[in-house]
């Protein structure tokens, strides 16, 4: 048996400003088609999501979505300028979650993941953590770019793979993502919608082999046939451009089942907690559907969806720092998913 590792405590933020009332506002105005206007509204109500937030400031008049002007019509900013932005906020926001973990003395970090999709710059959030926690330049540095909502499992592989090579390893995981900085002016209604789905968060964790925490058991990754097209996430002249599928939650439930039967035959466990990454309600419904899940497995996941909407990589995050929270009686199984491109699921069984 190998060296066992822990997720010991988990931190979350998010930008102050609350921009869904805003944005469900607002988009009708992208759309010159009645009925996807109409259809637009349907769709906003069912979403799921009550909040979601980003670091630019809601503009006041209705016809002005940020109050600084940036997002102008005929005039979005192009992508040099929604860098900028990034690397203005997303180190901030990414320091206010590992303020969360209160880390001590003898928890510094001796290594530290970072996972993002939604920026980049050099020297980047790894260095300007290392630099503001004060920690040595030879703290282990690793960046996880460009893996969409599944990053943050893929981020706990490495860390536990850190712990089992280096027992004395503390690994400190940040994920963090300014997604509402990609929205673009559009008259496409499916692009639209995912506009409703994602907002701006941060998760920081700490990986370490100290027994306190959720106890990671193993990964398990299935890529879903001839879905390579339904998620794509490319850089664009005015930002990165998205697009999300929807058959995406097809495509989840015809896949997952397959996926779930090779977890079980190396876990044959009854998993009691399920953190599934909410990345939208037909999602969430696909799952609960294709598992044959009771109504209330998923709870803690349509909550994150209801307060912060899909925030991609710290998103599964949120949903296990709540279950931590909850305190399950030591041992509980559970299961812990996310999607992305791929169309791939990422998997992680943990213990609480």
């Amino acid at each position: 048996m190998g060296q066992r590792v822990f997720i010991n405590r988990i931190a979350t933020a998010v930008p102050p400003f609350d921009v869904h009332p805003k944005f469900v506002d607002y988009a009708p105005r992208l759309l010159s088609d009645s009925r996807a206007r109409k259809l637009f509204g349907r769709m906003a109500e069912r979403s799921g999501i009550d909040h979601r937030y980003s670091v630019i400031e809601p503009g006041i008049a209705a016809a002005d979505l940020d109050r600084a002007g940036r997002f102008e019509s005929g005039a979005y900013p192009g992508t040099a300028e929604r860098m900028a932005l990034y690397e203005r906020h997303a180190a901030d926001l990414a320091m206010e979650a590992v303020a969360g973990l209160s880390l001590e003395r003898d928890e510094r970090p001796t290594h530290i993941v970072v996972a993002s999709c939604t920026g980049l710059y050099a020297p980047g959030i790894d260095l300007d953590l290392q630099r503001r926690l004060g920690l040595d330049g030879n703290v282990e540095r690793t960046v996880i770019g460009f893996m969409g909502c599944y990053a943050a499992i893929n981020g706990l592989k490495a860390a536990r793979h850190i712990v089992r090579s280096e027992p004395d390893a503390r690994v400190l995981l940040v994920c963090v993502e300014l997604c509402t900085l990609h929205m673009q002016e559009t008259d496409d209604l499916d692009s639209v919608l995912s506009f409703l789905l994602f907002g701006d968060g941060c998760a920081a964790a700490l990986v370490s082999a100290r027994p306190q925490g959720f106890e990671i058991a193993g990964f398990h990754a299935a890529v879903m046939p001839d879905s390579a097209q339904h998620i794509t996430w490319r850089t664009g002249d005015q930002g990165f451009l998205m697009h999300l599928s929807g058959a995406v939650p097809a495509a989840i439930a015809d896949g997952l089942p397959r996926a779930l039967a090779a977890v079980r035959a190396r876990f044959p466990e009854d998993f009691r907690l399920w953190a599934v990454h909410p990345g939208g309600r037909s999602v969430l419904d696909a799952v609960e559907r294709s598992c044959g899940l009771g109504p209330d497995a998923l709870a803690v996941s349509r909550e994150v969806l209801r307060a912060y909407g899909n925030m991609s990589s710290p998103t599964v995050l949120f949903v296990l720092r709540r279950m931590m929270d909850d305190a399950p009686p030591p041992g509980t199984p559970g299961i812990a998913m996310a999607f992305g491109p791929g169309l791939t699921a990422e998997i992680m069984v943990f213990h609480g």
